[in-house]
């Protein structure tokens, strides 16, 4: 005899199915926050001092899975915004010679491979893309976390995270030959709001 279809024998049915899927990912996006996110590079001057300066106009999202583990970044920053606080070095850095910011606007990062500690990001691989060159690029963080922010009423993610690159994979040569260093450190700012 075939036991009757009850309605708690479909529940309990129904827990063992939920049971035996895998649990959904809770993917959340969030906005780059453009006063909070800045990329600052640093480039050694012939070993006599350090020149840095950064890129002010920028947008982007980051996806985050805190609990599966995954994630993706996306950042474009315009090379035109570049800023030294010297405006005469910012021009030359715009020039074809350099950045070549006529031809090559934009400077992208898009990362998919995300390695976390616990439900923190500790380091995003992907390819960055500089003067219409791709290389794969790991920016490693120095620091991480989420909070609500009092003043955005929203969750905030974010964290500064660094690598070194050789620029010279970039097309980026100027003064190699003169024995101005190849080595460029990128230091990256990152807050984005929850949407």
């Amino acid at each position: 005899m075939t036991p009757a279809f009850t309605p708690s024998l479909a529940l309990a049915t129904a827990a063992l199915i939920g049971a035996a899927l895998p649990a959904q990912a809770q993917t959340a996006r969030y906005e780059v926050e453009p006063t909070h996110t800045f990329a600052t590079f640093e480039i050694d001057h012939f070993g006599a001092s350090v020149n840095r300066g950064r890129f002010d106009r920028k947008e982007g999202f980051i996806e985050l899975d805190r609990q599966a583990r995954t994630g993706r970044f996306e950042i474009t920053f315009h090379i035109a915004s570049v800023n030294t606080g010297t405006p005469e070095f910012d021009k030359h850095l715009l020039a074809p010679d350099i950045f070549d910011a006529a031809r090559f606007p934009t400077a992208t990062f898009k990362g998919q491979q995300f390695a976390f500690e616990g439900d923190k990001v500790r380091s995003v691989t992907g390819q960055l893309t500089l003067k219409g060159k791709s290389q794969p690029v790991t920016f490693t963080a120095r620091q991480f976390n989420c909070y609500q922010s009092p003043i955005l009423k929203a969750e905030v993610c974010g964290g500064d995270f660094e690598t070194t690159i050789d620029r010279t994979a970039f097309g980026l040569d100027y003064a190699v030959n003169m024995g101005m260093s190849k080595s460029v450190r990128i230091v990256a700012q990152i807050e984005a709001v929850r949407k």
